[in-house]
């Protein structure tokens, strides 16, 4: 019997959480489709202005009466207004990624709203649970985007699990049901998968960003200095070779979309280019194991096969 995932009034079918993976990659269409299909589905905010969240927002209710929440990255200009725009919207949760502040936990409290924390340690996952986070979303070295940890997520869960009492999610390089029973099994309630939801038909990323992901060997996959100031996992392309060392691209336009910048290069039009198709010149961000990803497919067919093999997980002896 597959365990249910509770965070506040959340109790989906399946104890997965599709990420938000920014920019314009975790749409209102995918999230819907997730939830739709038995998860949680997360809309990415960063990049979208309040107006564009709010469409998205409203696209994913119109298709799901599912559980929908929303993604910020912390370290975003506009994080405040985002994630207080979506608390207005009424949507099932907010989480923050790369950090987060007290102020979000206030503002959850003031709308009703339970609040995430993405954490890469015991003591963060500490702090946030202090601050009243319905959960933390444990991410590890594994993942893709901007990464807070060189550990592994299955090191990591057994330990955050053992130092807090809210729920446990495990993030990380996590590909199918068996990945899901490994962690389920080291302590976590539930587990936040992205990288294999980009290769999925409701996914409103360009076609050719899916197939950069089809055509990615274990060897493809890179870290980069992010301006945000955190390393970043990539598919190696002309764009990450061009950064590689000390390498810069030059800033033709910026909007100030940071808090802190390095200026390394303009991360949201890297975003933006790849995810309209330019998988060369743009920044593909992915997970560690997308090599294993080998169709893209209707994201009820991923569920389904998700679910199939984690009640194969579940039910093998622990020593298997």
């Amino acid at each position: 019997m597959i365990p249910k995932l509770r965070i506040a009034h959340m109790a989906p079918r399946l104890p997965i959480i599709q990420g938000g993976m920014a920019v314009k990659v975790s749409t209102g269409r995918l999230a819907a489709a997730v939830a739709q299909a038995g998860g949680i589905g997360t809309i990415a905010g960063t990049g979208l202005t309040q107006a564009e969240l709010v469409d998205e927002i409203r696209k994913a209710r119109d298709l799901t009466a599912g559980y929908v929440g929303v993604n910020v990255l912390f370290a975003v200009q506009q994080f405040a207004e985002l994630m207080l725009t979506a608390m207005k919207e009424k949507v099932d949760f907010v989480v923050s990624g790369a950090g987060f502040s007290r102020d979000m936990f206030t503002w959850g409290k003031d709308h009703g709203i339970p609040v995430l924390a993405i954490v890469s340690s015991a003591r963060l996952a500490q702090v946030a649970e202090k601050l009243g986070a319905a959960a933390v979303v444990v991410e590890g070295k594994e993942a893709g985007g901007h990464l807070g940890t060189d550990r592994s997520v299955n090191e990591l869960v057994p330990e955050v699990a053992a130092a807090v009492r809210i729920p446990v999610v495990g993030a990380g390089g996590i590909m199918d049901g068996f990945d899901i029973g490994r962690l389920l099994k080291l302590g976590a309630a539930g587990v936040q998968m992205a990288t294999r939801f980009v290769a999925s038909l409701e996914c409103e990323a360009h076609a050719r960003f899916k197939e950069k992901y089809l055509s990615a060997r274990a060897e493809d996959v890179v870290l980069i200095k992010s301006p945000v100031g955190l390393p970043g996992r990539a598919i190696r392309n002309n764009f990450t070779e061009s950064i590689a060392g000390e390498g810069r691209r030059a800033i033709e336009h910026c909007e100030r979309c940071l808090k802190r910048c390095s200026a390394k290069f303009c991360i949201l039009e890297a975003l933006r280019r790849a995810a309209a198709g330019d998988v060369e010149n743009g920044l593909v961000f992915s997970g560690e194991f997308v090599h294993r990803i080998t169709e893209v497919l209707p994201v009820q067919e991923i569920m389904d096969r998700l679910a199939a093999q984690l009640g194969q997980a579940l039910a093998a002896p622990a020593n298997a």
